[in-house]
């Protein structure tokens, strides 16, 4: 299969998207067609693991891959998973239902794609001849960060180099970050926000003389960011394997519609259910679930993209972002696949901070997507009554899903299709936000959160955030959001 850019630059090889990253122009990366997927093959699909499925889902898409090899890297990278099944799905109530992401090395979503884009990127590397090594540029919101970072750790002929806010990430996801162990990696703290950190490593991808330098240097450049069709990809199995579930379980019949609730920043993981829906899943109705920096609530609402507005910190960090990277690839297809387009509305984002849909575009959102937001206050309640009413512990990001779940069935009583609320992260992430959240209890220090929460849940505590106690901080540097290239450049030439 071909890929091409969203901004009508390029057509690649599925290998060569994933080890570039980013097309030349600025553009993501898109399949050129939607491969489908038959009842039939959705019934064999059922009596597969997870790994298989995974591998059943990517050799769609990359199919120059040797499928046997796939399959192994899948059954590899989800073996590291705790409890045996990557993404278990739980039965809340009828028709409500948690599909629980949270399970791998770091805790995190991030986790289904990062622990396989290694082999991706590698032998994507391999089939296009790359000799160089690779520089993996990341920025991060705080779960992209450490999963990319333990994924790629010690990887042959590949280095990798994060960038967070400094102030927008929990004490935990730092703590993850800043003690990451490995001999290619480095992570740089930056005073600034996500959104700010995502253009100026965009700025370096797109910037012909930093990659004329690093080539110099014997680097090419690639992404761990969801940019990255290869982070994109895996995610879409999740949802096959969810409506499967549903489907094995008794739950549902093959064909009926199951909608999909995912607490959204950079769209990348709500993407993934709109791919998979166009690869023939019966989904229906996806629901954008964003907290206090709302603006995917209002594009959906209103047609009108716009981040000239104040942007907020919030406890539910991975999703305090303003420009949703992924959202370029849903205007794609929204747009007719008129790469001329969508070059138009991104010029104008990025030029005047805002674009407007067409009214039959924005029809088109509004056909797919219910948007709603979860301000700080509602995120609270919201866990709190949640815990009350069925014991079962949700960190901050999965509480925003959950509250546009509440709201959505309330306005759509008649709608009674079920749905799967896709919770991102492990409560044990945030301890002092949910332990605020079930007990009311403000208790400062993280360690001591996770031990009174899982006195308060009986919640497991994951093996990987009970060692972190124990570990160095490694890295503490600290930089303006336009002097990142200079990091670059010292963290290559390190020896």
């Amino acid at each position: 299969m071909k890929f091409i850019s969203t901004r009508g630059g390029e057509c690649v090889t599925g290998a060569r998207a994933i080890a570039q990253g980013i097309a030349a122009d600025g553009g993501l990366f898109v399949p050129e067609s939607f491969p489908a997927v038959s009842s039939a093959e959705l019934e064999a699909m059922l009596s597969m693991n997870y790994a298989e499925r995974a591998a059943f889902v990517l050799h769609k898409y990359l199919d120059e891959y040797d499928y046997d090899a796939l399959k192994g890297a899948c059954e590899k990278a989800y073996a590291q998973f705790e409890g045996g099944d990557a993404a278990p799905l739980v039965k809340i109530d009828h028709g409500l239902y948690i599909l629980e992401l949270f399970h791998g090395p770091t805790c995190a979503f991030k986790d289904m794609a990062l622990t396989l884009l290694p082999y991706l990127l590698r032998t994507g590397c391999d089939l296009c001849g790359v000799k160089e090594q690779v520089l993996i540029l990341v920025a991060t919101s705080g779960d992209t960060g450490k999963a990319a970072l333990e994924g790629f750790k010690d990887a042959p002929g590949i280095k990798i180099m994060v960038f967070y806010p400094n102030d927008g990430v929990s004490k935990m996801q730092k703590l993850q970050m800043s003690t990451q162990e490995g001999e290619n990696v480095n992570v740089v703290a930056v005073r600034s926000n996500f959104d700010d950190c995502q253009t100026a490593v965009k700025t370096i991808f797109t910037g012909e003389q930093y990659k004329k330098e690093l080539l110099e240097k014997g680097y090419i450049l690639s992404s761990a960011n969801s940019i990255n069709f290869g982070r994109l990809a895996p995610q879409i199995a999740y949802y096959f394997s969810a409506y499967l579930d549903l489907v094995s379980s008794d739950q549902i019949e093959l064909g009926e519609p199951v909608h999909f609730a995912v607490p959204t920043g950079n769209f990348g993981n709500i993407l993934a259910a709109y791919y998979a829906k166009r690869m023939g899943l019966p989904v229906g109705k996806l629901l954008c679930a964003s907290n206090k920096n709302n603006i995917l609530t209002d594009f959906i609402h209103t047609g009108v993209y716009d981040k000239r507005r104040e942007f907020y910190k919030t406890m539910s960090p991975s999703m305090d972002i303003l420009i949703s990277s992924n959202l370029e690839r849903l205007l794609f297809e929204i747009c007719g696949r008129d790469a001329g387009r969508v070059s138009s509305l991104m010029r104008q984002l990025k030029e005047e901070g805002s674009y407007s849909l067409g009214e039959e575009e924005k029809a088109a959102v509004q056909e797919l997507f219910y948007g709603d937001f979860c301000g700080e206050d509602e995120t609270v309640e919201t866990i709190y009554e949640f815990f009350e009413e069925y014991q079962y512990p949700m960190d901050t990001h999965t509480a925003c899903a959950m509250y546009a779940t509440d709201t959505y069935r309330a306005r759509h009583e008649k709608d009674k299709a079920p749905v799967v609320v896709v919770s991102t992260a492990s409560p044990y992430k945030f301890p002092q936000d949910v332990m605020y959240a079930i007990t009311g209890n403000d208790i400062k220090d993280s360690f001591k959160a996770i031990k009174h929460l899982n006195i308060a849940t009986a919640m497991q505590v994951p093996k990987n955030l009970s060692k972190l106690r124990d570990k160095s901080v490694r890295f503490t540097a600290v930089a303006d959001k336009d002097k990142l290239y200079p990091e670059v450049l010292k963290f290559i030439d390190r020896k």
